[in-house]
């Protein structure tokens, strides 16, 4: 497929990175809230927003979270302990388009409406020269009790973010986009 345009929101989305080693270096509230406020403009199923982010940047809290929702067979996600913040993201399922979508059409669009906000919010951070780690591998158990998280939210992701160390140079490889889209019919 030629005719690819080149535009700033493609060598930003190009630019990203999966960050696994950050900087001691806090996060200013005001880059942390940008980040928020993107992902809060981000669209949902019948707008339910069913998005929630929990941040935690104080230091004494996420050392004694990240000391519980990263250990035993959750380990290989200790890295993120090192991150200035984790952004805990819950969804809030009691919304009618949640309950039909699963039933009805056998389809969470809570975690298509969360994944989507989350993207807008790791964009969002790397445009401010910020890196970020998507992270499902974690104890939630531990992660609602430590934080008292109430059982009408469901814990989803971490997101690890903060300044990072060094930016991995080169992206993992990607299909070509004739592999995975086609006009008009399916080519295999």
């Amino acid at each position: 497929m030629n005719g690819i345009l080149s535009t700033r929101f493609l060598e930003l989305v190009r630019s990203r990175r999966s960050i696994r080693r950050f900087l001691p270096k806090p996060v200013e509230r005001e880059k942390i809230l940008t980040c928020l406020e993107a992902a809060r403009l981000a669209p949902s199923a019948e707008n339910v927003q069913p998005w929630r982010f929990v941040v935690i940047d104080e230091p004494d809290l996420k050392k004694r979270l990240a000391d519980k929702i990263f250990s035993g067979i959750y380990f290989p996600s200790k890295f993120a302990a090192q991150a200035p913040v984790l952004i805990l993201v819950l969804a809030r399922l009691d919304f009618l388009a949640n309950r039909l979508g699963r039933q009805i059409q056998k389809v969470p669009f809570y975690l298509i409406d969360i994944g989507i906000a989350g993207e807008h919010l790791v964009l969002q951070a790397e445009e401010l020269g910020l890196g970020t780690c998507w992270i499902g591998w974690f104890n939630h158990r531990q992660a609602r009790k430590v934080l008292g998280i109430p059982r009408k939210y469901k814990t989803v992701c971490l997101i690890a973010l903060g300044y990072y160390e060094r930016k991995p140079e080169k992206s993992r490889p990607r299909q070509n986009l004739e592999q995975i889209a086609w006009f008009n019919q399916i080519k295999e």
